[in-house]
């Protein structure tokens, strides 16, 4: 059980406060309530790029790094398609300097044409290393589009285009900034040896005088109809293997189902013992490698499959042996024993992603954007509650041939493997 406070400040900033008197180091979890999704189609890339803007400075702080590091702290931060997250520790004798370098930054981030230049140049070039120079790194960009096509979820984090990075406007940043990085989307969380009663007090003198945002934020996006014919993309590229990327759509991380589609990826690709790994890679030897994981994402996401097929085996012989292996979960169920082996897993992740001040941190900031606190300590009864029904349930609701989108990605090199 992990004990808390909560209180709200008068602009709207949500404060939690975990005490653990086992560690000198505290950790403070900043978590912003905006991600790829609710970035303008137009303009896509704007959530990743502020991720890198944030530590360009500040209207009193020139360089963010520099303070925090000679005060023994640490700092990084990442965004995805939901939400932009910042975290560092700190010794706790220097907790305030780290409530200064947060709210500096959310109140006034120095916005520089040299510094939007600099961070400009740095994204685009992680999108040509990461998702255009590297083998399989253009995977998501194809898949994303194909799965979806209305939800904002179709284009990825980096965004749909370099151009729009390329394009974007000192308005452009400004107007995102002055949207999105306000205190009342915001959830902060604070770890470690403190006081609650302190650490309101910081949050008051250091957080309190930032006005709440004056731009109201239309959370309501558009969702992607249920998908009613099965879709395929075949590309060529110069890759060593030819691969298979499966996507079906899945119900949304605050659903009631999302824990049994949880173990259920977990039954099919969950270490060595998996049924994915023993069959595929290990007995037939199709695979070289093959993962089964979810999206997790907070609206409706997707279940994935990656494989890379061994050498001389066709995507035709790969994508067979694979639907047999899903097919095994829809026309059986799953074994007592195989449900609580995979439950017992999670236990222990769940239990190892504790152990941290840093990970209750962030863990405590993500369960109160999903709605309460709280649910760092119910998730595990979420868990063991799914029954080997609920496995075949959900598993016959989600690998329907018409529910899936398949990117065939082939070697150039023999015109495939």
């Amino acid at each position: 059980m992990i004990h808390f406070d909560k209180f709200i400040l008068n602009n709207g900033l949500r404060v939690i406060v975990h005490k653990d008197k086992s560690t000198p180091i505290v950790a403070v979890n900043i978590l912003y309530d905006v991600g790829a999704k609710y970035e303008d189609p137009e303009k896509t890339g704007f959530a990743h790029l502020f991720e890198h803007l944030m530590f360009g400075g500040s209207k009193n702080i020139s360089k963010y790094d520099e303070p925090l590091e000679n005060a023994g702290g640490e700092n990084n931060a990442f965004t995805n398609n939901d939400i932009t997250n910042y975290y560092l520790t700190i010794p706790k004798q220097n907790l305030e300097l780290a409530f200064w370098l947060e709210s500096d930054r959310m109140n006034d981030l120095a916005f520089s044409e040299k510094s939007l230049e600099v961070q400009r140049n740095v994204v685009i070039e992680e999108f040509k290393q990461s998702y255009l120079n590297q083998p399989y790194g253009d995977v998501w960009l194809l898949l994303r589009p194909l799965a979806f096509k209305v939800h904002p979820y179709r284009w990825s984090t980096i965004g749909k285009d370099i151009s729009h990075i390329e394009n974007a406007t000192m308005k452009d940043v400004k107007d995102f900034y002055s949207k999105f990085y306000n205190p009342d989307n915001a959830v902060m969380t604070v770890a470690g040896d403190v006081e609650t009663e302190d650490i309101k007090i910081l949050a008051e003198k250091w957080f309190g005088p930032i006005a709440a945002g004056k731009v109201k934020i239309d959370r309501r996006l558009p969702e992607e109809p249920e998908q009613q014919e099965e879709k395929k993309l075949t590309v060529e590229r110069d890759v060593p293997f030819d691969a298979i990327y499966k996507a079906y759509h899945m119900c949304s991380r605050k659903d009631a189902n999302y824990y049994t589609t949880d173990l259920l990826s977990d039954i099919l690709s969950n270490g060595d013992s998996s049924r994915l790994y023993t069959k595929l890679v290990k007995e037939r030897q199709i695979f070289s490698e093959i993962n089964a994981f979810i999206s997790g994402d907070f609206d409706k996401g997707l279940f994935l499959f990656t494989g890379k097929l061994v050498k001389g085996i066709s995507v035709e012989t790969g994508e067979k042996a694979l639907n047999e292996e899903i097919q095994r979960l829809t026309e059986s169920v799953v074994g007592d024993k195989e449900l609580a082996k995979v439950k017992n897993k999670i236990e222990s992740t769940l239990e190892y992603s504790e152990m941290s001040v840093l990970n209750k941190a962030m863990n405590l900031s993500f369960s109160e954007l999903l709605g309460d606190a709280n649910l760092i300590n119910t998730e595990i009864d979420k868990y063991n509650a799914v029954t080997k029904e609920d496995v075949h349930r959900v598993a016959n609701e989600i690998f329907r041939t018409e529910n899936c989108s398949t990117l065939y990605y082939l070697s150039k090199k023999n015109g495939g493997n």
